[in-house]
C-alpha cells in the first residue's frame, strides 16, 4: 500500500515517523514491509497506555481535556513525533477500534478512530476519523493504513 508514498518521500527527501495506539504498528508494518523504507522512516513508536503518549510528548492535559480517544490527542500524537524525531511528516492514530478499553472508559464512539498528519514543512494538520466498519480487528486496520495511505498520497 505505501509504494507510492515512499517513492514520493524519496523523491522529495522528505523523512516520517509514526505514534501509533489502536493500529498497533499496522502503519509502520506496512511501511517497512517496502524496499527502501530506511530512507524515509526515522521512527515509530507504539504507544497503546496515556503513560507513553505522554512520555513521548502528548499533553496530559490534552488527554485529560479531550480524552485519550481524540481528534485532539491524534493531533499531538502527529506532532510531537515529528518534534521529537525531526521529521517532515509525523503520523498519530488513537482509537478504540470497536472494543471497550477499561482504562480510558470515557470518550469517543467505541467504532471511530481519529487519524492525524502533521506537515512540519508547513505546520500544517491533516486529520480524517474512521469509523471501523469491518467485521474484526485486522480488517479494520487495514481499512485505516489504506485510508493513511490515501491520505499521504494527497498531501505528497
Amino acid at each position: 500500500m505505501f509504494k507510492n508514498v515512499i517513492k514520493m518521500l524519496k523523491e522529495n527527501n522528505k523523512t516520517i515517523s509514526t505514534m501509533e495506539s489502536c493500529t498497533g504498528g499496522a502503519v509502520v508494518n506496512e511501511i517497512t514491509n517496502l524496499e527502501g523504507a530506511s530512507k524515509v522512516l526515522k521512527f515509530s513508536a507504539v504507544t497503546y497506555s496515556n503513560e507513553f503518549k505522554v512520555k513521548m510528548g502528548v499533553s496530559k492535559d490534552v488527554i485529560d481535556k479531550f480524552t485519550v480517544y481524540s481528534a485532539e490527542t491524534a493531533r499531538e500524537m502527529s506532532k510531537k513525533i515529528s518534534d521529537f524525531t525531526g521529521s517532515d511528516y509525523g503520523i498519530g492514530v488513537t482509537g478504540r477500534i470497536n472494543r471497550i478499553d477499561e482504562a480510558n472508559l470515557v470518550g469517543g464512539d467505541d467504532s471511530i478512530i481519529y487519524v492525524s498528519i502533521y506537515d512540519k514543512t508547513n505546520d500544517k494538520y491533516y486529520e480524517k476519523i474512521v469509523e471501523a466498519v469491518k467485521d474484526n480487528r485486522k480488517d479494520n486496520k487495514e481499512l485505516i493504513v489504506k485510508v493513511i495511505v490515501e491520505m499521504l498520497e494527497h498531501v505528497l
